[in-house]
């Protein structure tokens, strides 16, 4: 870690959620991709970038340590920090999960790490927001992984040594903080079951253009979330034209907007990125779109 992240002195910590770069070889499309993220990043200081996946379209990469570090060259020449999860298409070329977070753990600013070798997939970690050296929130990252099976039918889920290790590292922070929960916020990839439970009780705000793309399991993540009471909301990628928001039993189910243009899109639906605001002392926070044509929704 290169340096610990901290509440700024207004109390405020801003985030940038970028997802589905599906960088290439830095074909047209991913310098639009970059063009967009440069635009987003000028337009705002956050205090950490957060990608969900699928940062590279692995299979499609020459070489794909390189692709994913000129995906996120404009993050690195603002010298900004970041955090990532990996997605089901990083890995499917030539690098395995290990060897690029291995590439990505060296670049300036980066923030993940492989985690606990004994969990299941690779990218599991926390990381803490301090105000006055005091754990304030809680950053998690989970890795989601990609499919069960060769056919790319269906899409594997977050296992319960996962789960688990969630559990007893919101028991350690809460430990820390006289026994109250510390407010937190979980990132990873593929989205959970309950975002079709969330925009079926016709509460969410944003837009939903396609299927949600989970898993036909539900491995009990969202009921380990609600009873551990800390993490106020979620954020996935995945399916690039859900954007959507929505309140679930106290959690805010959120999708991020999808940011790269060398994968598929819908006529009229903008490429962009999400932007998240934490508030110390506060079990809430504020998230918006910054969408391509500089304009913001909800």
């Amino acid at each position: 870690m290169t340096h610990p992240l901290s509440f700024r002195a207004d109390g405020s910590f801003t985030i940038t959620q970028f997802t589905d770069l599906h960088y290439r070889n830095g074909e047209p499309e991913d310098l639009q991709t970059t063009r967009l993220m440069n635009d987003v990043l000028d337009g705002q200081t956050p205090d950490l970038v957060v990608l969900t996946g699928d940062v590279i379209d692995g299979s499609f990469c020459q070489d794909p340590i390189e692709s994913y570090e000129r995906a996120v060259r404009p993050i690195i020449d603002r010298k900004l920090t970041w955090a990532a999860v990996f997605g089901n298409h990083d890995d499917e070329g030539s690098a395995t999960r290990a060897q690029l977070m291995a590439a990505m753990s060296q670049l300036p600013g980066c923030l993940a790490t492989a985690g606990p070798a004994a969990l299941s997939g690779v990218g599991n970690y926390m990381l803490p927001i301090l105000r006055d050296d005091h754990v304030a929130a809680a950053l998690y990252f989970l890795d989601s992984h990609a499919y069960v099976g060769d056919d790319h039918k269906q899409y594997d889920w977050i296992k319960h040594d996962q789960i688990n290790w969630y559990l007893e590292t919101s028991r350690q922070l809460r430990s820390g903080n006289h026994g109250a929960p510390v407010p937190a916020l979980m990132f990873f990839h593929i989205p959970l079951p309950e975002y079709e439970e969330v925009w079926n009780t016709g509460q969410c705000v944003g837009e939903k253009h396609e299927a949600v793309c989970c898993p036909r399991i539900d491995s009990g993540l969202f009921t380990n979330l609600a009873f551990a009471g800390d993490v106020m909301g979620v954020f996935v990628g995945h399916d690039h034209v859900n954007d959507y928001t929505g309140d679930l039993q106290g959690i805010r189910l959120c999708y991020g907007r999808a940011t790269g243009f060398s994968s598929y899109g819908r006529a009229g639906f903008s490429r962009g990125a999400r932007v998240i605001r934490l508030r110390a002392g506060e079990r809430e926070f504020e998230t918006w779109v910054q969408l391509d044509d500089f304009s913001k929704s909800f």
